[in-house]
């Protein structure tokens, strides 16, 4: 049986709005050694519909529908379980790959030590109409991280890291496997990305080769509250924060967020100096940012009641 170098898993729940063109970025690539694995997570729109057309007329489709929504972690995991490539590589079900994407990933991986566990090339973000989004703090981080040692690798992640686009990436499959890959929670992406840092290194392709679409039925859109986002996420977990059902996410996710870089150094292979290094990065790191955004929120915060009262002292003055 012919094993083809790349698999690619696109998971997908009612993904009918963007799922055809997102498909057809993958099946224009001019590199065509890969199989493309979608797993239908029991969508109740068209989805199947546009699967099954296209699987019909493409062998390198292998199509598969859940018989019940086993959430969107579990069904991003089951397609890389099912994967039998040497390289690897999640798809959304919409954004979109430019032509060269795949070759240019599998070239650098083909020249690269085996050191590198992760090739990804620059991104731009799009609307739903696919017009390039212009706007600050909209441009895609650059996780490139060529460093020797893992804790140096993390820091340049943890720093810089925002969409994290480099999840689309092409990944060596024996590395993902090492990991926890994505996790019931929020933000387990940048917990993936920390683990493949501590593992080697990433590479970026100094190109623009993929599209990360923004639109208004992305899941940090619609899902407004822990248990929401829990429940698209994991099903099969109870919500926690149901004490305050309207809580948007916040804080509770960030500290969750550091208890599980905590948890991803203290399994991963290294040398006991290192481990305390990774973990010295990883909090440093995470108090920094935290502290900072924690300020920005005060100060927006502050300044807009400011306004509001001075907008009411205004038209209090006006009617007297």
């Amino acid at each position: 049986m012919h094993v083809p170098r790349v698999s690619i898993g696109l998971p997908v729940y009612n993904g009918a709005n963007f799922l055809g063109p997102a498909i057809d970025s993958i099946l224009q690539q001019d590199y065509t050694e890969f199989e493309l694995i979608i797993a239908d997570n029991a969508s109740t729109d068209e989805t199947p519909l546009i699967c099954q057309a296209f699987s019909e007329k493409d062998r390198r489709i292998l199509y598969l529908r859940n018989e019940s929504n086993i959430g969107a972690a579990g069904n991003f995991n089951r397609v890389f379980q099912l994967a039998r490539g040497e390289f690897f590589m999640w798809a959304a079900h919409d954004d979109v790959h430019l032509p060269g994407f795949l070759r240019r990933c599998v070239e650098v991986l083909d020249h690269a030590p085996s050191s590198v566990v992760l090739v990804a090339p620059r991104a731009e973000i799009i609307d739903e109409n696919g017009k390039k989004i212009i706007k600050e703090g909209w441009q895609p981080e650059s996780l490139d991280t060529r460093r020797s040692r893992p804790h140096q690798r993390v820091a340049d992640v943890l720093r810089n890291i925002a969409w994290a686009t480099a999840q689309f990436g092409v990944y060596r499959s024996e590395a993902l496997r090492k990991t926890r890959l994505i996790d019931r929670f929020l933000a387990s992406d940048h917990v993936l990305l920390l683990e493949l840092a501590i593992l080697g290194e990433i590479r970026e392709i100094p190109e623009v080769l993929f599209q990360r679409r923004y639109h208004p039925g992305i899941s940090t859109n619609v899902n407004r509250t822990e248990a929401e986002f829990q429940e698209w996420w994991d099903p099969s977990q109870k919500p926690k924060g149901r004490f305050f059902p309207r809580m948007k996410l916040a804080l509770l996710p960030r500290t969750r967020l550091l208890r599980e870089f905590s948890r991803s150094v203290g399994r991963m292979p290294l040398s006991p100096k290192e481990r305390l290094l990774c973990f010295f990065t990883a909090w440093s790191i995470w108090f920094s940012r935290e502290s900072l955004r924690l300020r920005v929120e005060y100060v927006s915060r502050l300044q807009h009641k400011l306004k509001k009262a001075l907008v009411g002292s205004s038209a209090r003055q006006k009617q007297a």
